[in-house]
């Protein structure tokens, strides 16, 4: 069983955090920790300077970041002092890989044990070339699918890997979420076309939230609230608000 299946074994809990955000040994510490708590993924954020996909509270996070220096080297290196069985997935905007060198970048990526990346910025017709590096590698190129995607929404899906992120806003992270109805429609419609995990984001900041997603997807992702808690939390703290967040 690879680690997304192990993830997905029963309804996933999946959060987010920006690398370096409050510093770089907090993110360390959490990452070390998560055999013990109640996240299957996570997704680690790159910091950049324009995370256009972000709302105010994830942009602020990630500008603080970067202006501690903190770069996609030291991320990098972060993370090869790190060690969990959970999985690893980086969300990065496609111009910090662009400047790193993709091949560079993924090699470097699998190396400290990343499982798959979301570029959000990155059309999907436009990745065939990316997506078929990241394959050779054995890492996933986890897409995102709204609910303006439309017709292309069954392609993105056919060729997908990991699972998909179903995006539950139609502005940024920390929004309020699409009515649910239509949410439910999109990951139904998907469900047709792939076999591979559905899990919502964008919107879900409570346990009811996280309750609801489930219900219907194979997973919840909480970013912003958990990006939140990083700024006045104990690594320890921030493990019991999670497993409260995520509770059954």
């Amino acid at each position: 069983m690879d680690k997304f299946e192990k993830a997905f074994a029963h309804k996933a809990n999946i959060g987010y955090v920006v690398a370096g955000y409050p510093n770089l040994n907090y993110t360390r510490d959490f990452i070390n920790s998560l055999d013990g708590s109640a996240l299957d993924l996570l997704e680690i954020g790159i910091p950049y300077s324009d995370p256009m996909a972000d709302g105010k509270l994830i942009s602020v996070a990630s500008f603080h970041a970067v202006k501690a220096g903190v770069t996609t080297d030291s991320v990098f290196d972060m993370l090869a002092t790190t060690k969990t069985s959970k999985c690893l997935v980086f969300l990065v905007y496609y111009n910090l890989i662009f400047a790193y060198g993709e091949d560079k970048f993924l090699s470097r990526a699998k190396e400290v044990g990343i499982d798959g990346l979301i570029v959000p910025d990155m059309p999907f017709e436009e990745s065939e070339e990316f997506r078929a590096k990241c394959d050779a590698l054995g890492l996933a190129l986890v897409p995102l699918v709204s609910v303006t995607s439309g017709e292309r929404a069954e392609k993105i899906a056919a060729a997908a890997s990991g699972f998909i992120y179903v995006v539950g806003t139609l502005g940024v992270t920390g929004g309020c979420q699409e009515p649910v109805a239509r949410v439910k429609t999109l990951v139904s419609n998907l469900k047709k076309h792939t076999s591979l995990p559905l899990a919502v984001g964008f919107g879900i900041k409570t346990n009811s939230d996280v309750r609801n997603a489930k219900s219907y997807a194979d997973g919840a992702i909480v970013g912003t609230r958990i990006v939140d808690w990083t700024t006045n939390l104990s690594v320890e703290e921030l493990n019991r608000e999670i497993a409260e967040l995520f509770k059954d």
